[in-house]
């Protein structure tokens, strides 16, 4: 039995998704049902997404985490942070540039303990109507700065030889119909169009 473990936030949550949940939960239900359906083997996935949640508290919470749900038979980790970390409140950044990538780099290192199939996860695009804007919640957020985030992402991946998932790419021609209101969470289209890039990854362990 495999255990897919999905760290993030509101995103991997699937917040705004009243349809299917958000896309963990329609892939979660995918794997569930080749197993039952089609004597695929197990592979048990958990959303670990927190609202809001930073690098910050994804590095205080990993190592826990992992031990907790350490599979014998392998762990496929998934970690999807940065909407909230580069996101500027009362003039300041939440998680400054150079902190993400070191928080993400200790993440890595604390993931490597228990499993080799690690995925990095894009930021998404945001809304042209909420970028350089104060959101409801008092946040700023940028398109230069999900691409500056997204590239850490992306050297982090190369550098460790990371596998990574470029949501970023797929939305951003259809952003505008794929984001809810908020213009940062995907709406029920979106979590979908996620979710169908992110079965084949989980196709290749059941």
């Amino acid at each position: 039995m495999i255990y897919g473990l999905f760290f993030g936030d509101s995103i991997t949550y699937g917040e705004y998704d009243g349809v299917f949940g958000g896309w963990v939960d329609i892939v979660k239900r995918y794997a569930l049902q080749k197993y039952s359906d089609e004597d695929k083997n197990e592979v048990i996935l958990f959303n670990l997404g927190i609202g809001g949640e930073t690098t910050e508290g994804l590095v205080k919470r990993i190592p826990h985490e992992m031990k907790a749900r350490n599979s014998s038979d392998g762990n496929i980790v998934f970690i999807a942070y940065g909407a909230n970390d580069l996101a500027v409140k009362d003039g300041q950044q939440m998680v400054s540039s150079k902190q993400f990538r070191a928080n993400i780099e200790t993440a890595v290192k604390d993931a490597k303990i228990y499993s080799k199939d690690i995925y990095l996860i894009s930021i998404l695009p945001i809304s042209e109507n909420i970028d350089s804007k104060i959101s409801n919640t008092g946040k700023i957020r940028t398109s230069e700065d999900v691409l500056l985030y997204n590239q850490i992402l992306k050297d982090i991946a190369a550098e460790n030889s990371l596998n990574y998932v470029d949501f970023h790419s797929a939305f951003a021609a259809d952003k505008e119909v794929l984001l809810s209101k908020d213009g940062v969470h995907p709406n029920e289209n979106g979590y979908k169009m996620m979710a169908e890039i992110a079965i084949p990854i989980i196709e290749k362990y059941l």
